[in-house]
């Protein structure tokens, strides 16, 4: 008997189909995971379709909910709010686009640790108020400057005042000086004993009759024509003007104690400065530190790092040293200067730890060219944030770099002051 045409049409039809609807059903039972997310972090996630070259996924429903977007099998953007969202696969066979079938997966969007972390203003009518975060940026010698200064997230978690200062000055003579204290988390006082150290010591070389006598000591140091004896005489004299701008830093705190019935020990701070002119034979720059505040001069083609203080640091934090204590002041104190002189420099840079810890780790780092390829490389945006600070475009730095210190590192929330010369 002839079987008739039809049939094996029908029949043909009908294993199409089964080969559609199994092909369908294979991609429903597939195990699909979607990597979690983290709410305010960028994301994405392709849909890896090579096992089902016959499926096509034509939308998700409910990814709107999450404020991601879906196109050409990826998943992409910045979900906003951590959650576990029920998201709907809506798909179609290549030979049969008007039957759309439907898969259920599962997108967790983990918190960000920041939102954690409550932002309680500090107290206006408080003794000693200062802002929670304050930036600046200027001019620094023939160069630029910009400094950020920012509250901790410990602090602000709690309500608390940001402990950092730091102060900036042009001064007689074309002199410049940036000084940065940390003020310490134990001392009752410690955001005034900070502010007080900052600004104390730039006050003290304001005076045209010390940097004079500090410039005609530095230009005999640096002069061919004296004797080695004669140099090292100036460099003492340099050294002996320096000291006493410290010393008088010291005096002022104490005297800000016993004004208001309190030990110079509740000032506690730590006090890092530059003071620099630019000369015709280089830049000079004179600095100072105690505590463990570092202060770095980078060269031109970023060969060389040199940290330009001795830093205070311990196993335990009572390792640290600071300006309001009196045995600095003692035999070992002329340690704690440096005289540098340089043709030039790409960048001067002077940080808290609040900024040093979590992107240093270790002292011996900070003198590492790699270590600060990495941090500058942070600094033009190659972090989870994609924050950037951009040194060439610097219309908004200033806020670019108060952005920037916003950064999350697990167990590092001391307040944060980065100052850069560049």
């Amino acid at each position: 008997m002839k079987i008739p045409s039809f049939y094996f049409g029908t029949r043909k039809k009908v294993m199409e189909k089964a080969s559609i609807y199994q092909e369908k059903e294979e991609f429903k039972e597939a195990h699909w995971i979607l990597k979690n997310a983290n709410a305010g972090k960028p994301y994405e996630f392709s849909f890896e379709m090579a096992d089902f070259p016959n499926i096509r996924i034509k939308n998700i429903g409910n990814l709107e909910e999450t404020g991601l977007t879906f196109e050409n099998n990826r998943i992409y953007g910045i979900p906003m709010t951590n959650n576990l969202y029920h998201l709907d696969l809506e798909f179609f066979h290549t030979e049969d686009h008007d039957t759309i079938d439907h898969k259920r997966v599962q997108l967790l969007v983990n918190v960000d640790p920041k939102d954690l972390w409550k932002n309680i203003p500090s107290d206006k009518t408080a003794d000693f108020y200062k802002e929670d975060e304050v930036s600046l940026k200027g001019k620094f010698l023939d160069k630029k400057i910009v400094v950020a200064s920012k509250r901790g997230r410990s602090h602000a978690h709690e309500g608390k005042f940001r402990e950092d200062d730091f102060a900036v000055n042009e001064l007689p003579a074309d002199w410049n000086i940036i000084s940065v204290s940390d003020g310490a988390g134990s001392a009752k006082a410690a955001r005034e004993g900070s502010r007080i150290a900052a600004v104390s010591i730039n006050d003290f070389f304001s005076s045209l009759e010390i940097l004079d006598k500090i410039e005609k000591n530095i230009q005999l140091i640096y002069s061919s024509e004296h004797s080695e004896t004669e140099q090292n005489e100036s460099w003492q004299q340099v050294v002996r003007l320096l000291y006493e701008g410290v010393l008088s830093v010291h005096n002022t705190l104490e005297k800000k104690a016993v004004e208001n019935n309190f030990s110079i020990n509740d000032l506690h701070a730590t006090l890092i400065f530059a003071l620099a002119k630019k000369f015709s034979f280089g830049y000079v720059i004179l600095t100072f530190g105690v505590g463990d505040c570092p202060i770095n001069l980078i060269n031109p083609d970023f060969s060389e790092v040199k940290l330009l203080n001795p830093m205070d640091v311990g196993e335990f934090s009572g390792g640290t040293r600071f300006i309001t204590m009196k045995e600095i002041f003692n035999d070992h104190i002329a340690s704690r200067f440096r005289i540098t002189c340089v043709k030039d420099f790409s960048h001067l840079v002077l940080m808290t730890d609040g900024i040093y810890d979590p992107k240093f780790l270790t002292e011996n780092k900070l003198e590492n060219t790699e270590s600060w390829t990495t941090f500058f490389n942070d600094l033009n945006g190659d972090n989870e944030d994609h924050a950037k600070v951009d040194f060439i475009n610097d219309a908004e730095i200033d806020q670019q770099l108060l952005n920037w210190t916003d950064f999350w590192s697990r167990g590092n929330h001391d307040d944060r002051t980065l100052a850069i010369i560049y």
